[in-house]
């Protein structure tokens, strides 16, 4: 994989090029005009931190800032081995990038989405090569998150599966689980229903956002409470996610709270707007 193409330069696309690039591959990131430099601000800004944390040497950082081009010209990707689209979840959106990157790359390029609320087979089937389009779902922050979800079609070619499992672990150094493609996969179909229960539980009133978050976190040993973390993940993410697991299964276990609807409509998204459960 010398050559790997980003979909996106928001916080999930940013992070995805930054280990792809620390791991010595070349990466062109997709982005529109007005945000190409806060794409590359956003990256600069993330190998700062790294190097001030000392897991990454100032040299490194520079190497791997020189391996990333950001533009928004499409076409630039088609010499890729590996195209991640990383882009919001919008499902029309995700498939007219998916139907234009099918012409542009070479018939044994891997298209990756890391889509966490999306089927892939629906962006699989907007291409004229559905089996070699998969999940490949990274965690935020991507840098300091292990796991990658590899995440399997019916149609996937099982060569393409491993392959892109043994490039997350071998030469990114993820760790990496394999999922069918169900809502939610494998993280989320557990994690979510857990983040929304919490909202629920804040917002009928019986506790507060610290108290609540502050219970998982001294009495079950978690490292974030559940509201924190959905403000990490962003608001819009974890409701987007709901409304899949709901439209996947129909159970009432897995609808959104009106909350979290309302704060999304508010555009309180969490960390990245500034507020979220929390002021940041």
């Amino acid at each position: 994989m010398k050559n790997v193409g980003v979909i996106g330069g928001g916080t999930m696309g940013a992070g995805i090029a930054e280990v792809v690039a620390r791991a010595g591959s070349t990466v062109r990131v997709v982005e529109r005009d007005e945000a190409i430099d806060a794409a590359q601000q956003r990256i600069e800004k993330s190998l700062a931190r790294a190097v001030k944390s000392g897991r990454l040497s100032d040299d490194d950082a520079k190497a791997a800032l020189a391996r990333i081009t950001i533009t928004s010209d499409l076409s630039t990707l088609a010499d890729s081995e590996l195209v991640v689209e990383a882009m919001p979840e919008i499902e029309e959106l995700k498939v007219e990038y998916f139907t234009k990157l099918d012409e542009i790359v070479s018939p044994d390029a891997i298209l990756a989405t890391n889509t966490s609320s999306i089927p892939v087979i629906r962006l699989a089937n907007a291409t004229k090569h559905p089996e070699r389009v998969l999940g490949m779902h990274f965690f935020n922050p991507v840098p300091v998150m292990a796991l990658v979800e590899v995440v399997t079609t019916l149609k996937v070619d099982r060569a393409v599966v491993d392959k892109v499992a043994t490039y997350a672990r071998e030469t990114l150094g993820k760790k990496t689980i394999e999922s069918k493609d169900q809502a939610g996969f494998i993280v989320n179909a557990l994690l979510i229903p857990y983040l929304t229960s919490a909202i629920r539980m804040f917002e009928t009133g019986f506790a507060s956002a610290e108290d609540i978050d502050e219970g998982m976190v001294s009495g079950c040993g978690h490292p974030m409470g559940p509201l924190r973390l959905c403000d990490t993940v962003g608001l819009d993410i974890c409701l987007a996610v709901a409304e899949s697991l709901f439209d996947e299964f129909g159970d009432p276990h897995y609808a959104p709270p009106v909350l979290l609807r309302r704060m999304v409509d508010a555009g309180y998204l969490g960390r990245k707007t500034g507020r979220g459960f929390y002021e940041y």
